[in-house]
């Protein structure tokens, strides 16, 4: 039986994935910082799900990141996708500090304890790190300058894991899964370019985590767009008013 721990399951993504991977037989280990909704996916599968309530941000996140692992005994996957993000074109000093916490520290520390785990447990059967980016972290967005730059972080320390595991001979595969916009509680309601529905989102993020795929955009449109951000030299970006982001 697969045993899969995610991070960031009280709602969205997250909550979709898990509930999926119940429902195909997995163990299923899942945490955030709302209890009421992973108490209410632990009743529905009772034998399947365990849950424990984790702020990736407090100093006791690591220690009960391992107590989950243990309480599914085992872990194959692990699906990192807790975050926040906000507009914050006046760089109010709060909103950024709280993005960092989530999206830089706390991502690290579980990161960092989800490898330590690996390159203990993971010699016979593969272990496996993933994380939901974002396509954010393309350029530097002015409007949303703490997010887009905490979301490049993410690609940088996935791919230098990476890189750390063949060298130290560990035996896992990283997948950085960047989404475009999906219409989660991330969005505050409001509505944006090319935005995806969860429903639409998952399935392709559940086909890049079981191949291992080691970056995977959603969807082939982003795909484009990023690419073609990539080309546009800073002079120009520097000109461009992503108002509508």
């Amino acid at each position: 039986m697969k045993k899969i721990v995610i991070i960031g399951a009280s709602s969205g993504i997250g909550m979709r994935v898990a509930t999926d991977f119940a429902r195909l037989g997995w163990r299923v280990g899942i945490a955030a910082r709302r209890e009421e909704p992973l108490k209410a996916l632990k009743e529905k599968y009772p034998d399947r799900v365990e849950y424990l309530t984790i702020d990736v941000t407090t100093q006791d996140a690591v220690e009960r990141f391992y107590k989950l692992i243990e309480l599914i005994d085992g872990m194959d996957y692990l699906l990192y996708a807790a975050g926040c993000g906000w507009r914050n074109p006046e760089l109010d000093a709060a909103v950024d500090e709280q993005t960092v916490l989530v999206n830089v520290y706390g991502f690290t520390r579980i990161i960092n304890a989800a490898y330590k785990y690996y390159k203990q447990t993971a010699n016979l059967h593969r272990g496996h790190i993933a994380a939901i980016t974002s396509v954010g972290g393309v350029k530097g967005i002015g409007i949303s300058a703490t997010y887009s730059a905490s979301k490049r972080y993410q690609w940088t320390y996935l791919q230098a894991i990476d890189q750390l595991a063949h060298q130290q001979h560990v035996n896992i595969a990283v997948t950085d899964i960047r989404p475009g916009f999906v219409d989660t509680p991330l969005l505050n309601g409001r509505r944006y370019p090319m935005e995806m529905s969860v429903e639409y989102v998952v399935p392709r993020l559940e086909k890049a985590l079981l191949r291992g795929s080691r970056v995977s955009v959603i969807d082939s449109r982003w795909a484009v767009v990023t690419a073609l951000w990539r080309m546009i030299p800073d002079a120009l970006w520097r000109r461009i008013e992503l108002t509508d982001y």
